[in-house]
């Protein structure tokens, strides 16, 4: 099975970018995010029309994330990340599709920082970490992928230099991303490409697409029963060449849902 997730940059303005990426790569399951488009604007019709059911939770002007799934429809699960009833931004949908349950995330920015969108970013990223560890050693094969707005270390763009003071790096961040992993998540792409350079995100400005000048802040995490079954991870980066594209490329994984899974690391008393 291949899973992608790809941050569209707007679903509506870019469903012709989608739409080439889906009928070239044909993902199994594809989680979008900053579909910037209310729930009546999702492009559903075009997307089935290509093969695929959906899911999808829409805001007006920003956010909003969605799960397709190729030639079925993901069951959903939940419509929202637990822990902050009162929170009304559209930024999780969790789904099932084949006996896979996929956590689709776009997490927030977080800038500027210090300020109340960095403290937004740190408290969703907490909820998002208890939520994680009812996930990581669920007896099902769990994916959470999706925009993490974390660069994990400086290996994971190109010159930090000058993002020292942005909140994709900020020490906090990094903080929750490491507690993330510590539950015991695997990052797809660092499993599989340790040392390499390998980027998600380029923005438009300075010609860093040019430069190949990025980040990598999309990411794909498996629990305890799924990496076994990790057999491939990469980014489709020709989609961050097409003409008007979005900032971001879809990033995938490639797994065998048959592989024994791992065993269960043993509980402190």
């Amino acid at each position: 099975m291949k899973i992608a997730t790809f941050n569209v940059n707007g679903v509506k303005t870019r469903l012709a970018h989608l739409l080439r990426w889906l009928e070239k790569e044909q993902p199994d399951v594809a989680c979008l995010q900053e579909l910037k488009a209310l729930d009546e604007g999702f492009p559903a019709d075009a997307i089935r029309a290509a093969g695929y059911g959906a899911l999808w939770k829409g805001q007006r002007s920003w956010n909003g994330v969605a799960i397709l799934a190729r030639g079925q429809e993901p069951v959903e699960i939940r419509r929202a990340l637990p822990g902050d009833e009162a929170d009304e931004q559209s930024r999780y949908l969790e789904a099932a599709v084949d006996g896979l349950v996929v956590g689709c995330l776009y997490l927030p920015n977080g800038n500027p920082q210090p300020g109340p969108k960095f403290e937004y970013k740190l408290a969703w990223f907490e909820r998002l970490i208890a939520h994680a560890a009812t996930l990581v050693d669920s007896e099902h094969p769990v994916l959470l992928c999706g925009d993490y707005n974390v660069v994990p270390t400086d290996a994971d763009i190109y010159n930090p230099r000058s993002w020292r003071k942005d909140a994709l790096l900020q020490p906090e961040s990094r903080a929750c991303w490491e507690r993330l992993l510590a539950q015991g998540w695997t990052d797809a792409i660092r499993q599989l490409h340790p040392d390499a350079p390998v980027y998600t995100f380029w923005d438009y400005f300075r010609q860093h697409w040019q430069r190949n000048a990025g980040l990598r802040i999309d990411h794909l995490l498996l629990n305890r029963k799924l990496a076994p079954g990790l057999r491939a991870a990469g980014v489709d980066t020709w989609v961050r060449g097409e003409e008007k594209a979005s900032d971001h490329a879809p990033t995938w994984v490639e797994v065998d849902l048959r592989a024994p899974a791992a065993r269960k690391r043993p509980r402190k008393s």
